[in-house]
């Protein structure tokens, strides 16, 4: 066991140690450079897509199943499933109110005429 341990230990440390060199490839002779530009409606967007997007979807699945486990204990009892109940339905009404947030300024943009 000991032995794939460090067989995989040191194809990982390979591969981080290999990682430079292929970020910092070089471009052929003949192929020139592209320009990225650069404005904060692009890196705002990306911002959007890429950390929250997934940080508002991770939150909500665990909101939904916290809310299914509160129904599966709750054995019955009026004030656990009132309970359980009402965070189902503040986790509904946040998916609302995320999703017309962000609806409100993509219709904003479109309005406006931005990206």
């Amino acid at each position: 066991m000991k032995q794939y341990k460090k067989i995989i230990s040191l194809l990982t440390l390979l591969a981080l140690l290999a990682l430079p060199a292929v970020g910092l490839a070089d471009l052929p002779a003949d192929e020139e450079p592209k320009l990225v530009k650069l404005d904060i409606s692009a890196i705002l967007g990306k911002i959007f897509t890429f950390i929250i997007w997934p940080v508002v979807i991770a939150f909500v699945i665990i909101m939904f199943i916290m809310a299914g486990f509160m129904f599966l204990t709750a054995n019955g009892e009026p004030g656990k499933l009132s309970l359980a109940r009402s965070s189902l339905a503040w986790g509904v009404v946040g998916v609302i109110v995320i999703l017309v947030s962000f609806s409100v300024i993509a219709t904003i943009r479109g309005v406006i005429g931005g990206v």
